[in-house]
């Protein structure tokens, strides 16, 4: 069992920033790639960014591109989402997720992921 725990959350004005984190515990050694999602109320979950547990090859959605930096501290077990610009459209509840399975589906599918955190609120004001 992963457990993931998230942090960082809260309210910003639109063009601010946040940093997320999502601490891992548990059978920390199984994890291969984390990943953070975001879902918005009436809307479907989406994918934000993604890393591999080791190696630099880091992935980003198209909202996420250029404004959202994903980062990793493995001695920490500990994955940050910096997120610069922020908008009101950005404002979402969002999850980070562990896998530890090798699957077919890339990290950008959420069913590639095996444990997922409680989430954390991220409001944006304009």
């Amino acid at each position: 069992q992963v457990q993931l725990v998230e942090s960082g959350g809260g309210l910003v004005q639109a063009g601010g920033s946040l940093r997320l984190s999502c601490a891992a515990s548990g059978r920390t050694f199984s994890v291969n790639a984390m990943g953070w999602f975001r879902q918005a109320p009436g809307k479907e979950r989406e994918f934000v960014s993604a890393c591999f547990w080791t190696g630099a090859n880091t992935y980003y959605g198209d909202s996420a591109k250029g404004r959202f930096t994903i980062s990793r501290d493995n001695t920490k077990n500990t994955v940050y989402l910096q997120m610069n610009g922020l908008k009101p459209e950005d404002t979402a509840v969002y999850y980070c997720a562990a896998r530890t399975q090798i699957r077919a589906q890339s990290l950008r599918s959420g069913l590639t992921y095996d444990y997922w955190g409680q989430g954390t609120q991220v409001t944006v004001s304009s």
